[in-house]
């Protein structure tokens, strides 16, 4: 494939869909969307597993507009909805929804399997989850789904056109390294060499990425693993985020940034964009009351220290208020979190989003 992106009208696309006659959509400018990481961004497909990493019950999804769980891990809308409504598209299904077929498939796909890291044995506690190297194998088999839709050249046109978000990293410190004292990769590696090993395994799933047609890629950072609920719970005498945690995360990112500039410069264009999701979280953890928060540190939907121990289920303690909690469940954002994350991906200065926002994404694309 072309090294460099083109953008031309998608509506060439629709026009060869009617030419074939093979389905009956509408006109729409809007560009495809894929998604793959884990459940920050999981949209459901782990409602189709045998797991535990499941939110298929309420009160997930209590502020969706159905007010009914989704596989989201929040009260609402998650960070793929939310981008899905500022490049004006509708939300991008899971993939292993059978509702996604015909026209559905040109809106784009969401990979993400909750639980899931950068490394295959990050999650086994999880099961049957869709492990990062089977979404990409799973993006493959969508593009010759859509291929006997419209064609192969159309079909590299939507997913060079396309926008990619992928969501990787926090498990491979919650869920391996950190996840029981004296664990397997915390005996073979110190934290910085585990991080530095992250890093090199990351780059080989964005260069695979580069590889499919990914033209357009959001590549978020890890936020401040030691600030949520589920480890101050664990961790937290005070209140303070967990030093160690903290630490992982401080290493990771800058190595992450580094990592996607070099892969740009090597491809000499900016394909790759990075989300400084550390910093954005930062912001509403340091001070909730500037973003209108009552608090950063309990989770509106839990039990035990900071609503922090175990999963969000129908017994846990619920607030009322979720617009006033920064943090859902123990790990995940609320949906009002997660849109003040979206609008900072799409207006962000260069200390959240690297080299450029989304909005600045978008002016380009629509020019070219």
């Amino acid at each position: 494939m072309d090294n460099s992106p083109s953008f031309a009208p998608f509506a060439t696309i629709i026009c060869t869909i009617f030419a074939l006659g093979a389905i009956n959509v509408p006109l729409i400018e809007a560009r495809a969307f894929f998604v793959f990481g884990d459940s920050l961004v999981d949209s459901g497909n782990n409602d189709y597993l045998i797991t535990t990493a499941r939110a298929d019950q309420p009160p997930y999804g209590i502020d969706y507009p159905t007010h009914r769980p989704t596989g989201r891990f929040s009260n609402g809308l998650n960070i793929p909805d939310l981008i899905s409504e500022q490049i004006g598209s509708e939300p991008t299904m899971p993939y292993l929804s059978p509702e996604l077929t015909g026209e559905r498939l040109l809106v784009g796909a969401n990979f993400a399997s909750a639980g899931i890291g950068i490394l295959n044995d990050t999650g086994i506690q999880f099961l049957n989850i869709i492990r990062i190297f089977k979404q990409l194998e799973y993006f493959q088999q969508y593009q010759q789904r859509v291929s006997a839709l419209i064609g192969v050249d159309e079909t590299q046109q939507l997913v060079n056109q396309a926008l990619v978000l992928i969501t990787l990293g926090g498990n491979d410190f919650v869920n391996n390294y950190y996840l029981v004292p004296f664990s397997a990769r915390s005996r073979q590696f110190s934290l910085p060499d585990y991080v530095r090993y992250l890093i090199r395994e990351y780059r080989k799933v964005l260069l695979n990425l580069y590889d499919l047609g990914a033209r357009r890629v959001l590549v978020t950072g890890t936020g401040p693993l030691g600030c949520v609920p589920a480890e101050l719970a664990q961790r937290s005498r005070n209140g303070e985020c967990a030093v160690e945690l903290q630490r992982a995360a401080s290493l990771f990112n800058p190595q992450l940034i580094q990592m996607v500039q070099g892969i740009n410069n090597e491809i000499g264009d900016n394909i790759f964009v990075t989300v400084n999701a550390m910093e954005m979280h930062m912001n509403f953890i340091n001070d909730p009351q500037a973003y209108g928060f009552v608090t950063s540190k309990i989770a509106c939907c839990g039990q035990g220290p900071y609503n922090g121990l175990g999963l969000c289920t129908p017994l846990s303690n619920l607030c009322p208020n979720r617009d006033i909690y920064a943090f859902w469940d123990a790990f995940h954002p609320s949906e009002r979190a997660n849109r003040i994350i979206v609008q900072t991906i799409l207006t962000g200065s260069d200390k959240y989003m690297s080299p450029m926002n989304l909005s600045t994404i978008m002016a380009l694309d629509s020019r070219t």
